[in-house]
């Protein structure tokens, strides 16, 4: 087992406001880790850390091994995919679904004069098997509905091999068959031991993928638990970290929370 990521007192400051605040956290490579918190909770400010995206004001995290602010970020970022709206934002939209997710080796956004392999193109097709959309290969990616964009940026963050997949609200948006259909692949996803390891945020534990094996609650930029999934999703954590008062239920190997 290796950690993949370690952080220390990790805290970001912008202003005279903690956004991240004094989180100290470590994940596995054996491990699939969701994040939960409400809006403004700084999720998305810690999945920046892990993308190398931004560097703490202080305390320390190591990516891979190498100690952020002492390493060359262009070099590590390869081992990291990243789902995200902004990597949505960035995809042309008349971009080829198989080049949408071959260019993720040139870590560009949209086919000019690269030259690909008959083994990239070999790769991009399997993983859009695996996300179930390889019958959308030779479409515009502007014509996909949002659940299926959300599973082809899914393979392109797959498309380098990382050793690491960053996930930002990937079921954000979609309607309930579309999120059904996502959280499905991921929880394939997660049950693969070849596979990366995964680290979601999200609002709902109903998108938690089946096979995620820990949670971080956070709120107001701070870790409040974290720890084995079904020890730290509990009412009292729920109810504590979104401010309502809440239950929780497994079923199908799902979680699934309502106001009490």
């Amino acid at each position: 087992m290796t950690t993949v990521v370690r952080t220390a007192a990790a805290t970001v400051r912008r202003g005279d406001r903690d956004i991240v605040a004094d989180v100290t956290w470590t994940v596995d490579t054996d491990q699939r880790w969701v994040v939960l918190g409400p809006n403004g909770a700084g999720k998305t400010s810690l999945l920046d850390l892990l993308a190398t995206s931004s560097h703490p004001t202080s305390g320390t995290v190591e990516i891979l091994g190498e100690p952020m602010g002492l390493t060359d970020i262009f070099a590590l970022r390869p081992a990291i995919g990243v789902v995200s709206g902004r990597t949505a934002s960035l995809i042309p939209e008349r971009e080829l679904v198989s080049d949408v997710v071959m260019t993720a080796g040139w870590s560009v956004a949209g086919r000019f004069r690269e030259e690909y392999a008959s083994m990239d193109v070999d790769r991009a097709a399997h993983l859009l098997d695996i996300m179930g959309i390889e019958q959308l290969a030779q479409r515009r990616f502007g014509t996909l509905s949002d659940g299926e964009q959300k599973r082809a940026l899914v393979a392109r963050a797959l498309f380098p091999d990382p050793e690491m997949l960053l996930l930002d609200e990937p079921a954000a948006g979609l309607d309930l068959g579309s999120r059904e259909s996502l959280v499905e692949r991921l929880g394939d996803l997660a049950a693969d031991p070849a596979a990366p390891v995964q680290v979601m945020i999200t609002h709902h534990v109903e998108e938690i993928p089946p096979g995620y094996t820990h949670a971080l609650l956070m709120r107001d930029g701070r870790v409040l638990e974290q720890g084995q999934i079904d020890q730290v999703l509990t009412d009292e954590n729920l109810t504590r970290t979104f401010d309502v008062p809440l239950s929780v239920r497994r079923v199908f190997n799902r979680y699934w929370a309502f106001a009490t």
